[in-house]
């Protein structure tokens, strides 16, 4: 199972980099998950650090600006895998982009063995190219990874048909198909995640991060959020 989490997941909405007691919190559910036999990888964002397009914005170059914001998120991945380790956990930071003694180099076959092993293999780097979002490599990873499932873990409690923050009569969805999520433009992930998701033939979840004990609830297998599925 692949989990998503933005870096604004790791802020935990706060004004600082790095939420201690929420970066402990979902690596302690994480933990709970794998003890319990579920193979995890998590891919990261790095908005908490710095977003490319907000450099690219103020005039930088937009290929320097997102290798800047890969940077960001190999930063996340070995917070979250120390924060694994000091849960009890078998947290292993992995880089797409070559760092040396930072994190190891990323391979499907070194990720897939830590899985087995009953680890987590937190993956930073992005897709390792520009002009593509981490949506996308979370969207890659699950399906390199034989992922029966991509969970994206956010601050909404799933799918609507409208904005909730917007719109008070929102409805959320339980399940919605492919098909009807790009028909109605809803927002799920970036259009290219989500087009390499329906080509895969992955589901992916959309759910709350924020109650005690969604994420070990998502990772096994509880139907949480919203579930966009085939079809």
């Amino acid at each position: 199972m692949v989990l998503k989490l933005s870096g604004e997941v790791l802020a935990g909405g706060t004004t600082t980099v790095l939420d201690h007691s929420v970066l402990t919190r979902l690596a302690s559910e994480i933990v709970s998950a794998t003890e319990k036999g579920v193979a995890v990888a998590v891919v990261l964002g790095g908005g908490n650090i710095l977003r490319g397009a907000n450099e690219e914005k103020a005039g930088r170059d937009r290929v320097v600006s997102d290798q800047m914001g890969m940077l960001a998120t190999i930063i996340n991945s070995m917070a979250l895998a120390e924060a694994l380790r000091r849960c009890g956990g078998k947290g292993r930071a992995l880089s797409v982009i070559p760092v040396g003694p930072l994190a190891e180099l990323y391979t499907r076959d070194r990720a897939l063995e830590i899985m087995r092993n009953g680890g987590v293999a937190v993956v930073g780097g992005g897709t390792g190219l520009p002009y593509v979002s981490t949506d996308t490599a979370a969207a890659l990873r699950a399906a390199e990874l034989g992922a029966g499932l991509l969970l994206k873990a956010t601050k909404v409690d799933g799918v609507y048909d409208r904005d909730p923050a917007l719109h008070e009569n929102a409805k959320r969805f339980k399940t919605i198909a492919f098909s009807e999520a790009l028909g109605r433009n809803l927002k799920v992930m970036d259009t290219a995640a989500f087009a390499l998701c329906r080509e895969a033939g992955i589901p992916i979840r959309v759910f709350d991060y924020k109650p005690k004990g969604a994420v070990t609830a998502a990772l096994l297998g509880k139907p949480l959020g919203s579930l966009v599925v085939p079809g």
